[in-house]
């Protein structure tokens, strides 16, 4: 039977950001039920950094990641993490002021937001429809994340440092003997003295199969199609498109445009698929907002997006076993937040200081606590 200092339940970007920054200094491995990593919430997601435009704390939760994903650690990934795509902020008739009040609120931030009048909008994305999006702006703050080298690089340089990553590793239980976690997966028992739940839509119920009580994670089914694009319009240059009142939003993906609903429904953790009405609701909007018309969708798609009750992040040792260590609650920004909440969850870990990013940011150990809930 193997032993490790920390067993980390899941595989995808919040358990490998915490298997990079915690496998320098403890034995780790990392267990995945799913025969590739990243393979639901992370590999479906359509990986925006934005600095603003989410609640408060996770704002600055990506203030304090940004550092590290526009300068990682020297030969950290071969390609550069972020790739600029800008947004336009657009609002339809009787949204102006709407509008209007965001872009005063960048602007008043020192961003260089640019307020577009239909000539310059149509310059940044020709197929919008004026008669649709009557009022936008371009915010410059958006960026593409390379999800799939981040990812990789995440679990390249833990498996460096000694952290085994094993796929097709199911967890069928887990108890407390002495003081270690005896875990059983569909393939083998593991000793661990911290287990910890970075499970995605499935937090909870690794909960339950360790014998702690559920915080209340729920995932919520989100979806993704793609369209084509006229010859005429160069997907590459085109920014992001975010409804004002996240409506719906638009974006380059692999020549196509990739359009969302941004559906939120309650569903189980599961493979989740996406239902036909929202995969029609996305072409509306397609064909609403633009002059596109949608012959087809080329590809429809749907992932899970999980939130805790108060839709922060819940990171820290479990209320009723100390020994069991939350990383849940991501939401869908846990990519673009994954250097700032690995490197948090480590820290606490280890019992070490809060990193400096964060610390400035007043992010504290007690910040994103289990304790906070009942």
């Amino acid at each position: 039977m193997q032993t490790f200092d920390i067993a980390i339940i899941g595989g995808g970007i919040a358990g490998l950001s915490l298997a990079y920054f915690l496998s320098p200094h403890r034995s780790v491995v990392v267990l995945e039920r799913e025969g590739a990593l990243g393979y639901h919430s992370t590999g479906r997601s359509a990986a925006e950094f934005t600095l603003r435009d989410n609640a408060p704390l996770v704002n600055a939760l990506a203030r304090a990641s940004h550092g590290f994903l526009t300068q990682p650690p020297e030969g950290f990934a071969a390609v550069p993490l972020l790739a600029d795509r800008g947004s336009i902020i657009l609002g339809s008739e009787g949204k102006e002021a709407l509008v209007r009040a965001r872009f005063e609120a960048a602007k008043a931030l020192g961003v260089a937001v640019e307020w577009l009048d239909t000539a310059a909008m149509l310059a940044r994305a020709p197929m919008l429809d004026p008669a649709y999006a009557v009022a936008a702006y371009f915010d410059p703050d958006y960026w593409d994340i390379e999800v799939d080298a981040l990812l990789q690089a995440y679990a390249r340089h833990a498996r460096r440092n000694g952290a085994a990553i094993l796929e097709n590793r199911a967890l069928a239980g887990a108890r407390r003997v002495g003081g270690s976690w005896l875990i059983e997966t569909s393939d083998e028992t593991i000793a661990a003295g911290t287990l910890v739940n970075a499970a995605g839509g499935w937090a909870d119920t690794v909960a339950g199969l360790c014998g702690v009580a559920p915080i209340g994670i729920v995932p919520h089914r989100r979806t993704a199609v793609t369209v084509d694009l006229p010859d005429s319009i160069d997907a590459s240059r085109l920014p992001e498109i975010n409804e004002v009142e996240d409506v719906f939003y638009f974006k380059p993906e692999g020549g196509r445009l990739l359009a969302s609903p941004a559906d939120e429904t309650p569903c189980e953790p599961a493979d989740v698929q996406p239902e036909e009405l929202d995969v029609a609701y996305a072409a509306h909007y397609v064909e609403e907002a633009t002059t596109l018309s949608v012959r087809r969708v080329f590809k429809s798609w749907a992932g899970m997006r999980s939130f805790s009750p108060d839709r922060l992040p819940v990171i820290g040792p479990a209320r009723d076993e100390p020994g069991f260590f939350w990383l849940a609650g991501q939401g869908g920004y846990g990519i673009l937040t994954s250097p700032s909440l690995g490197s948090l969850a480590a820290a606490l870990l280890t019992k070490s200081p809060v990193p400096e990013p964060l610390a400035r940011e007043g992010i504290g150990a007690e910040t994103f606590s289990p304790a906070r809930f009942p």
